[in-house]
């Protein structure tokens, strides 16, 4: 195999996107991925007028629109997914998003009052997929659909599908910590991922060693402010009831095979296992054959999946159960 190793660093989808792949037509991979990334922000990003997402939001309650073979994909797992996790990942979470996003601009959570008229308007019951027509189309005005909890997953899918296109055997893609991997590290060894501290920003609390699997981790560290009572307000909203999970987690990493969607199922499954919390969490994990979690408490205790126990390694002063 050639090691001829070429790196890339790029901005989009609202988000920092490295990349490093090996082997002759590594460079041309890099770029097609680069094409690709953009080609996925102007397709699905519900901010960009253009996008088709856009165009669904803001008929919403009116009338469904036509939308590409590609999207109705997308949105139709979207919408398995939400089911799939009882709502607990919910594709129509843009109005509780948007409203907390005002209110982390002023550094105050909104009132309970819109938070209630807001939380009304989710419900992934409401996007309506018509696979004859290839429609897409919101029940009710004011709704919206947001592709940020799988958005980056599925780019991730895209980017390692580009990997293979190009005959590059081995790569690594971290999308804003949406990791994925294309088979081993060069020299075979498995590609050593990082786990956040919660708490540290500087610090680990371990590693995960991978081949050909996507790791994709949910903090409550992200993003957040705190109030002005000092609690901590981040950016994962429970759908049900429409303010931060207070599930007892500080952060979830979900691990799944990297084939077909499996980074976007890792991404939305790393939403609603943290707001799921520790025995819920480790409930729906089970139910994906394949898919392991590292999961960590507010109080910084770490719990690992049985069949991550072999690839999790802790950091120094880090002890982590098996669950």
């Amino acid at each position: 195999m050639q090691r001829t190793s070429v790196e890339s660093l790029d901005l989009g989808m609202d988000t920092v996107m490295t990349h490093r792949a090996f082997g002759r037509h590594a460079a041309k991979a890099l770029q097609a991925v680069k094409r690709e990334a953009a080609r996925l922000e102007g397709m699905l990003s519900r901010f960009l007028p253009e996008s088709e997402i856009a165009r669904i939001n803001e008929l919403a309650g009116n009338a469904p629109c036509s939308v590409s073979p590609e999207t109705f994909d997308v949105l139709s797992c979207a919408t398995e997914l939400s089911a799939a996790c009882q709502g607990m990942f919910d594709v129509t979470i843009g109005p509780l998003v948007d409203l907390w996003s005002t209110g982390r601009g002023a550094l105050r959570p909104p009132a309970d009052s819109e938070i209630r008229r807001a939380l009304s308007l989710v419900d992934y019951g409401d996007l309506l997929l018509d696979q004859v027509r290839r429609t897409a189309g919101l029940r009710r005005a004011g709704q919206s659909v947001d592709l940020g909890g799988i958005g980056k997953g599925y780019a991730a899918d895209r980017f390692i599908r580009v990997f293979r296109e190009y005959r590059v055997s081995s790569a690594f893609t971290n999308i804003g910590g949406n990791v994925a991997t294309l088979g081993a590290r060069p020299d075979g060894s498995a590609w050593r991922v990082g786990i956040q501290h919660p708490r540290q920003p500087d610090a680990l609390i371990g590693l995960v060693s991978v081949k050909d699997k996507a790791v994709v981790t949910s903090g409550d560290y992200q993003r957040f402010f705190a109030d002005s009572e000092g609690n901590r307000c981040h950016h994962i909203l429970d759908p049900a009831t429409g303010y931060p999970s207070k599930s007892g987690l500080a952060g979830a990493t979900v691990v799944a095979d990297c084939s077909g969607n499996g980074s976007m199922i890792a991404d939305a499954l790393s939403t609603a296992v943290f707001i799921a919390g520790l025995d819920g969490g480790v409930a729906l994990i089970s139910r994906y054959p394949g898919a392991g979690a590292v999961l960590v408490d507010t109080e910084m205790s770490v719990w690992v999946t049985q069949n991550l126990k072999g690839c999790f390694v802790a950091a120094p002063g880090i002890s982590a159960a098996t669950i």
